[in-house]
């Protein structure tokens, strides 16, 4: 038997013990059974996504946009955006 000691915000340990309780599971055993399904599967053992955030198409925007903020372009000052200017 070994130990594993990982980090996990404070609310998602809060919720995901709360979640287990009311499935009369602990947390270690949880781990335990998805780590067993890991090793039997080979893959993580639910749909795991990428950020849309990252999509090429949105970062090309992203770029797009930063490249006409640098060339004074369609440049809007909102104000919750602090202008070191004034």
């Amino acid at each position: 038997m070994t130990q594993i000691n990982l980090r996990v915000d404070d609310d998602v340990k809060l919720n995901a013990e709360k979640a287990l309780k009311n499935m009369g599971l602990n947390m270690s055993t949880a781990i335990n059974m998805f780590l067993v399904k890991v090793g039997r599967e080979q893959r993580i053992p639910f749909d795991v996504n990428a950020d849309p955030f990252y999509d090429p198409e949105h970062i090309a925007e992203l770029e797009r946009r930063l490249a006409d903020m640098k060339a004074g372009r369609n440049v809007q000052i909102h104000e919750l955006i602090k202008d070191d200017d004034k």
